[in-house]
């Protein structure tokens, strides 16, 4: 069972969301929050592991509120919800304490992809906010500088930290990676680390995005 806390000032919107994760018996919205200070609030009082919350809130916005939820529960995964029309806190967002993005419209296959990844320990994009930040936080805008500059930096990694790190762009959690390439999620970790070291970025989040500049995943 996969724990979740759901913050958005727009009743229609926690209503949509809460029964669309409702028609899978995994997912258990265990509180609602109107907005952020109450989100925090609520994260201490449940633990869930995983966070949903709106970018624009009052009392406190959803950015400032992940940020305070990454610094007092490590363990709850939080992710973004958001729309195309507020770019610039998106931009803002990848350099917090999100783990994953989602767009309110996007495919409800995503919001459980998001969810599960999230809870797991993985960073999650949906496709479309990627193709965004490609477009938007590459090298000045720069599309084609930014791919290059992506390229440039996975050339510097081994094959097997290129493996690691497409399956991170895909949004897999440690387990689900070293499964699939037969090996002990502690040395997952170790790959994970040396590729965020080598790709000079502080997550996954930022590391997923370079994966899909360099083309290392399929853009959906």
């Amino acid at each position: 069972m996969i724990r979740v806390l759901l913050a958005d000032d727009d009743p229609l919107t926690r209503a949509g969301i809460r029964a669309v994760l409702g028609e899978d018996p995994e997912f258990d919205v265990v509180a609602e929050a109107a907005d952020g200070r109450e989100a925090v609030e609520l994260v201490q009082a449940h633990r869930p592991d995983v966070a949903l919350l709106d970018i624009v809130m009052p009392r406190l916005d959803g950015l400032s509120a992940a940020a305070e939820i990454s610094g007092t529960a490590p363990g709850t995964g939080v992710i973004m919800l958001t729309t195309f029309s507020e770019d610039e806190h998106i931009a803002r967002a990848f350099s917090g304490g999100a783990s994953g993005f989602l767009l309110k419209s996007g495919d409800p296959r995503e919001l459980f992809a998001g969810v599960r990844a999230v809870a797991g320990g993985a960073a999650y994009l949906s496709p479309k906010i990627a193709q965004w930040a490609i477009r938007q936080l590459g090298s000045g805008g720069d599309r084609m500088s930014s791919a290059a500059r992506a390229r440039r930096l996975v050339d510097g990694l081994t094959a097997r930290e290129r493996e690691v790190l497409a399956l991170v762009g895909n949004g897999l959690p440690n387990a689900e990676i070293a499964r699939r390439l037969h090996v002990v999620e502690g040395t997952v970790k170790v790959f994970v680390s040396a590729i965020l070291r080598r790709l000079e970025v502080p997550n996954r989040v930022q590391a997923a995005i370079i994966a899909y500049e360099a083309g290392l995943v399929e853009r959906g």
